[in-house]
């Protein structure tokens, strides 16, 4: 298994350009003073700074070098995120990649993947919480996040401000000891949206409510959170766009009527 002992935020200029420099220096047959190798790694480093100014005239760039990156990139999905790994310096990216005429390249393979993951969810398995009719949002969530809880507070208020939604709630029970527990309380009460309302106000019943139907459906949950891969909490899936955390400015534009961005490079 590789060591993601390396972590670390790099430009995607410089990702592109490490895997350029570090091909290069394989060519390169030293002599004994290494003056050879130099040369050609100098020569490629200025033709690589070149290209890059041709590509992207639009973008100022005041200093240009080797990165610590090495060797091929290659692409990968973690937790719904993209990410890029370069195994030959064992470094792992999170990044945006845009292509030479602006495109994020990032957001659609973002996007495609997401699509995937919408084919895996059965809208009818979820709590809904919130008017038919409003615009939807799938949420997984966790009764013990904070920020779950801060989500919550924040689609009220929206709702109370005209702007609903309508949440399709699945429930992460494998972070938090009592989150299958809760989650489970929840599904078997009488009042669902009522009794989430609750638990995520902070609520602590003396005893929680237990049946097949809810342990079954948060065992569902459990299975689709698999999945998908989901790692953290909330995740949301907002107009087609994965959304990793509480974004509150991502879902203020949403509500707005704009689009949400996809944020796996955040």
């Amino acid at each position: 298994m590789a060591k993601f002992a390396k972590l670390r935020r790099l430009p995607l200029i410089t990702c592109a350009l490490a895997a350029l420099l570090g091909g290069t220096a394989a060519l390169a047959a030293p002599d004994q003073d290494g003056k050879t190798e130099t040369k050609l790694l100098t020569e490629a480093a200025e033709a690589a700074q070149a290209q890059l100014r041709q590509s992207f005239t639009n973008l100022q760039f005041e200093e240009f070098g080797p990165a610590p990156v090495k060797g091929t990139i290659y692409q990968a999905v973690a937790g719904g995120r993209i990410i890029y790994y370069a195994p030959a310096s064992e470094h792992i990216l999170f990044a945006t990649v845009y292509d030479r005429n602006g495109i994020n390249v990032t957001a659609l393979t973002q996007e495609a993947s997401t699509a995937k993951r919408l084919k895996l969810i059965d809208p009818d398995k979820a709590l809904a919480i919130g008017p038919t009719g409003a615009p939807d949002v799938i949420e997984f969530t966790d009764p013990d996040c904070p920020y779950c809880r801060a989500l919550d507070k924040f689609w009220t208020a929206k709702a109370a401000e005209g702007k609903p939604v309508h949440r399709l709630v699945y429930f992460v029970s494998g972070i938090h000891p009592q989150a299958a527990a809760k989650a489970e309380h929840i599904l078997c009460s009488a009042d669902k949206e009522a009794a989430f309302r609750a638990i995520y106000a902070g609520a602590a019943p003396k005893a929680l409510e237990k049946c097949a139907a809810g342990a079954a459906r948060v065992a569902e949950d459990a299975e689709i959170v698999r999945k998908l891969g989901i790692g953290g909490t909330p995740t949301l899936i907002v107009d087609g766009k994965l959304v990793s955390g509480f974004q509150q400015a991502e879902l203020e534009a949403f509500l707005d009527g704009g689009k949400a961005s996809a944020n796996a490079a955040k």
